[in-house]
């Protein structure tokens, strides 16, 4: 299992999250979020993590580390 977050204090509401998956994240009014916190293995939401303008997206495995986006 990974866990997806966002940070609500980088995230600009672009859409481009929610747009590029909305089975993975929706816009909770001005910032976006994700429909579940705990997701099996999803390649598309690292590509999506990778595309945030603001990096706000991360994605980590079940033993904690950062899978996207690359720092």
């Amino acid at each position: 299992m990974w866990t997806v977050a966002v940070d609500q204090t980088r995230c600009m509401g672009t859409g481009l999250c929610a747009g590029s998956r909305p089975d993975r994240f929706v816009l909770d009014g001005a910032r976006a979020r994700p429909v579940d916190e705990r997701i099996d293995p999803d390649d598309g939401v690292l590509d999506v993590a990778e595309t945030c303008p603001t990096e706000a997206i991360s994605v980590r495995d079940s033993d904690g580390t950062l899978l996207a986006p690359e720092l």
